[in-house]
């Protein structure tokens, strides 16, 4: 993902930038149009079986505070935001603010409250971990009475149902301060806007705790009502007549509701059950910018990613906050696993962002890449390896003893940033390849503009991951891009991953306005939806160049972003979540996918505003997918060569062609379905049908 901040977004691609009119084209009025369908076989192509699929990056807390179930915000005292900007006199960016005024990044007590006059503060002379090593101290007045402890806020919130939820923290008495007098820890789920209680479950105390290790405490806290809303929080407190006077060290303080699949440590289930029902047919992950980190030292490192939280230190991330890195390497690999999805793994390929935003930016020398190279291929060896080899032992050992398969990787990410790709992805590329032959592997640069000045080699049975940001008349005028691109661009063999695509703005003269975010959409548009479908059918109708693509960036928590517009924004409040009209078009055009295309001729009238592309399932069902970017209804007639018995259909649609879903109106531009009345419009072979205005329709027939 381009930085959101960047000055150089501007050479996002070189396509994005070029023959660029001087004024946006009209939408022209619909006309009579006549599409003849052959369904004939030995006519037809096999579709791309993997093309609609999903990108995770840990960006607008989509992670930590999203998709990561975990509800305790600040669990460890990891880490903290930061703003970045400029400063007049200096050059590039720079940290501007950050909660941490004398450490940026450093750790907080933000979202930690204090109850009953209990002193809270931050220490680091009594580390849980290594990893973790800043833990809170609560320090118990000597005259504390009734309730003393503290409560954490969430991730703005916290949803309270009738359901069970997986609590745990570590704790450490202070040896000079421990009178032993402690029977009880109670554990409450509570209002933040009354006194009400929803859950309290006490953990009895049967002997002295040890003030040498610490020790961790597991329940389950079950509520016997739900939450009126998600101004709610979870509370640790003491009987202030047995705890006053102590001090207590706490930290990896945890509350899981019921995950996706019920994994541990898992998945957000509402959340992912909406990217399930959009039956994808893999992830990439980890990222994006986030993968690469703001520095080489700072970038995603696998190893530190899995094992016990407690041995995960967490990093500053690319996006201004802090990530736990609950959601680790093997989190992602078991969320593939649950979805029935491929994974498509992005490795760190020796180059790195920087703060200041000037590219190109932290390269690993030439003579230092081996050990980035031998580091990825132990990555896949820990994802792949069988339990007789050491990292397969290890994944073994963290609960996992079946291997994974992964069928692609993606070596680096937009190093069309860098000047060195064309050095570094053929390291890696044949390195790699002499421990699996057998995977796809997928290059970051092209035919981009970089700083290198000069393409990727790529060879044949490999990938190019290509990215657009754009305006909808962008993807109405590249609708004819992929075909014949292998001859044309010179990479015979070679397929195309659309990794990243959007439309982010109005049509404007120029495209995108990436310095100024003129016209810039804060939600999905119905008109964005189109400009994305009209994309995503030129993928369609080209199955051997482009085989895979997903949607950018995927979440979008209301109350913590950093980029719009978003495929589905949430708080904590599930019932606050929506589904954006892209989220909607990428569903639809999933789920109506067909086995193999049916070329299709138009007899009468032509493409804009009117595209279309046609295919067929396995048990003979024909799905005609129609897009009107125009504001009128557009006449169209259908001729297959086989006797039509039954048409359904499904549409999304809106008469404003800027309409988008939001909180309390999320399902206004929704899927909406259909049966046509075939005495009034089927003649035998031939179908009569007007696509409603500013529509996307699936036609299904029979």
């Amino acid at each position: 993902m381009i930085p959101l901040y960047s000055a150089l977004g501007l050479l996002c691609l070189a396509t994005s930038v070029a023959a660029q009119s001087s004024t946006v084209p009209a939408v022209p009025d619909p006309s009579p149009l006549t599409l003849k369908i052959s369904t004939a076989s030995g006519t037809r192509n096999k579709t791309a079986p993997l093309l609609h699929g999903l990108f995770f990056e840990d960006i607008n807390h989509s992670g930590d505070g999203g998709l990561y179930a975990e509800l305790i915000r600040n669990r460890a005292f990891q880490g903290s935001d930061v703003t970045l900007g400029q400063k007049k006199g200096f050059s590039g960016d720079r940290i501007i603010d950050s909660e941490n005024k004398e450490v940026p990044w450093g750790p907080t007590l933000t979202a930690w409250k204090s109850i009953g006059g209990a002193l809270l503060s931050l220490d680091t002379l009594n580390p849980l971990s290594d990893a973790l090593g800043t833990v809170l101290r609560v320090d118990i007045p000597t005259d504390a009475t009734g309730e003393v402890g503290i409560l954490n806020e969430g991730w703005w919130g916290m949803d309270v149902q009738v359901q069970p939820y997986d609590a745990s923290f570590f704790i450490k008495p202070s040896q000079p301060l421990y009178n032993k007098k402690v029977t009880k820890i109670n554990l409450s789920l509570r209002s933040a806007l009354n006194n009400d209680t929803f859950a309290t479950q006490s953990i009895a105390i049967d002997k002295p705790l040890s003030t040498y290790n610490y020790t961790q405490f597991s329940t389950v806290i079950t509520p016997n009502k739900a939450a009126p809303n998600s101004n709610n929080t979870f509370a640790i407190t003491f009987d202030a007549a047995e705890a006053k006077g102590n001090t207590f060290f706490i930290s990896l303080v945890s509350l899981f509701p019921p995950t996706y699949k019920g994994r541990k440590n898992g998945l957000r289930k509402d959340l992912a059950e909406h990217l399930a029902a959009m039956k994808p047919k893999f992830l990439r992950f980890p990222g994006g910018n986030n993968m690469e980190g703001l520095s080489i030292d700072t970038r995603w490192q696998w190893k530190k990613t899995i094992g016990p939280l407690i041995n995960r230190p967490g990093r500053p991330a690319d996006w201004s906050y802090y990530n736990s890195d609950g959601l680790g390497f093997l989190e992602y690999l078991e969320w593939c696993e649950d979805m029935e999805i491929e994974p498509l793994l992005t490795i760190y390929a020796g180059y790195s962002l920087d703060l200041t935003n000037k590219q190109p930016a932290n390269t690993v020398p030439k003579d230092e890449l081996q050990f980035y190279i031998d580091e990825a291929i132990e990555q896949l060896e820990y994802a792949m390896g069988d339990v007789n080899t050491p990292w397969g032992a290890i994944r073994a050992a963290h609960g996992h003893p079946k291997p994974f398969n992964i069928k692609y990787v993606e070596i680096g990410n937009e190093d069309w940033f860098s000047d060195s790709y064309y050095w570094r992805f053929p390291a890696f590329l044949d390195a790699l390849k002499k421990v699996h032959p057998n995977i796809t592997y997928i290059a970051s640069q092209a035919t981009e503009s970089s700083p290198a000045n000069r393409n990727t080699t790529i060879p044949p049975g490999a990938m190019w991951d290509l990215h657009h940001y754009e305006t909808p008349q962008f993807f109405k005028d590249r609708f004819n891009f992929f075909d014949n691109w292998q001859e044309i661009s010179g990479y015979k063999g070679v397929q195309i991953f659309v990794g990243e695509y959007s439309v982010l703005s109005r049509d404007r003269v120029g495209g995108v306005d990436w310095s100024n975010s003129e016209g810039r959409f804060k939600y999905p548009t119905m008109v964005a939806a189109i400009g994305e479908a009209i994309f995503a059918l030129a993928m369609e109708r080209n199955p051997g160049v482009v085989t895979l693509s997903s949607y950018a960036p995927l979440f979008q928590n209301f109350n913590g972003y950093q980029w719009t517009p978003d495929f589905i924004g949430f708080t904590a409040d599930p019932n606050a979540t929506v589904l954006s009209t892209s989220y909607y078009q990428q569903q639809m055009f999933s789920l109506y996918h067909g086995a193999e295309t049916l070329p299709v001729q138009n007899t009468v009238g032509d493409f804009n505003p009117v595209w279309w592309h046609a295919s067929i399932s396995t048990d003979n069902r024909i799905w005609i997918k129609l897009i009107n970017a125009a504001d009128k209804a557009a006449p169209v007639t259908l001729q297959l060569d086989k006797k039509i018995s039954r048409v359904n259909g499904t549409i999304l649609g809106h008469e404003d062609e800027y309409g988008f879903n939001y909180i309390g109106n999320a399902t206004a531009i929704s899927p909406k379905k259909f049966t046509l009345d075939a005495k009034k419009a089927v003649k035998g072979q031939s179908l009569q049908y007007s696509v409603p205005g500013t529509s996307i329709v699936v036609l299904e027939i029979v």
